[in-house]
């Protein structure tokens, strides 16, 4: 299924999401040459209905078109099939951010692990996984290691930075065992700002000499670790405002992104005691009575807690998840930069 090319595919820079499939002919793998090495690798188009990584990418190169690059780069671009249709991921497919080094032995499992072959023969600088939300969020960076070189290369996008370690198959986290790697969260698709964020960061890392080595200054970053993955069972059905179903959400849920909710937070009703959301800690352990609590017909946050990437898409929820559920983290002292 991969195609690893080393020139750059003809009209790639000005082709739409939605023509890639024909353009490449599937997922494909681009090698580029710099003038520094290690190689930046960037992942975009995991998810077909998110392009701001493909635009931000088109933008860079663009730039560096008469001049070359400043540093090797490897750019994977991944569900062609799916950015067709504008979707996140095909009904037969897997979703391809959770079929990076996990098990499984699925075509998509197979590519990936080539992919990972490929780019950690050429050498890494750092790992960039770039997506979209469908929700209403902040820009913000994700990691799967507390230390120094991912915080501060997540910093250099967001001063919000949200740390996780589930689920296991996503790009990041296999990359974190090669390199500093971060996933970048750059807002609803069809922003500008985002491609605009999304290029300047990747322009900022090409030009980088090194990831920079010092502790980070408390008052430059927000940490939130993720402690819960929230899903509607399947078989369960849900709305947003609609009051005909087992589950009814607030209309404008998506707002509670990345706002610390005290316990009591109201997101909607249960109109059946059998059909509750369900929520799954790191380790895969039923933690749902811990956050949320059913009063009298309402669904109510049981303790103070963080939301992110709460949606109204229910083909997504139904897909991927609800939401998640985060904590602030204290970052321990060795990796602070503290006053004296």
């Amino acid at each position: 299924m991969l195609k690893i090319v080393e020139v750059l595919p003809e009209g790639f820079v000005g082709a739409q999401p939605e023509q890639l499939d024909d353009l490449l002919g599937g997922p494909t793998l681009i090698h580029l040459s710099g003038r520094r090495q290690p190689a930046l690798f960037v992942s975009l188009l995991l998810h077909g209905n998110e392009p701001t990584g493909l635009f931000a990418v088109q933008a860079l190169l663009k730039k560096y078109s008469g001049s070359g690059l400043p540093r090797a780069l490897s750019i994977f671009v991944g569900n062609v099939s799916a950015a067709r249709h504008k979707l996140r991921r095909l009904d037969q497919q897997p979703d391809y951010n959770r079929v990076w080094g996990s098990d499984g032995d699925t075509a998509e499992h197979r590519m990936m692990a080539e992919v990972v072959e490929s780019v950690s023969a050429r050498g890494l600088f750092a790992s960039i996984d770039i997506h979209n939300n469908t929700g209403i969020n902040p820009h913000y960076a994700c990691i799967n290691k507390l230390e120094t070189a991912f915080l501060q290369l997540a910093s250099l996008f967001s001063r919000t930075i949200v740390y996780f370690t589930k689920p296991d198959g996503v790009q990041s986290n296999v990359f974190s065992r090669l390199c500093p790697a971060v996933t970048l969260e750059c807002g609803q698709p069809g922003q500008s700002y985002g491609v605009e964020h999304a290029a300047g960061f990747l322009d900022a890392c090409l030009k980088l000499h090194e990831i920079p080595e010092h502790s980070v200054v408390p008052q430059d970053v927000d940490v939130f670790h993720t402690v819960s993955i929230v899903k509607v069972p399947e078989g369960v059905s849900f709305a947003f405002g609609a009051s005909d179903v087992q589950l009814q959400f607030i209309n404008d849920i998506d707002h509670f992104n990345f706002s610390e909710m005290p316990a009591g937070t109201h997101f909607g009703w249960c109109h059946d005691e059998s059909a509750k959301l369900m929520c799954q800690d790191e380790n895969g352990y039923d933690v749902s009575e811990r956050y949320f609590c059913y009063q009298d017909g309402n669904i109510e946050l049981a303790m103070s807690v963080m939301p992110s990437m709460l949606t109204r898409d229910e083909k997504v929820i139904r897909q991927d998840c609800f939401c998640y559920l985060m904590e602030r983290v204290v970052l321990p002292p060795h990796l602070l930069q503290l006053q004296a």
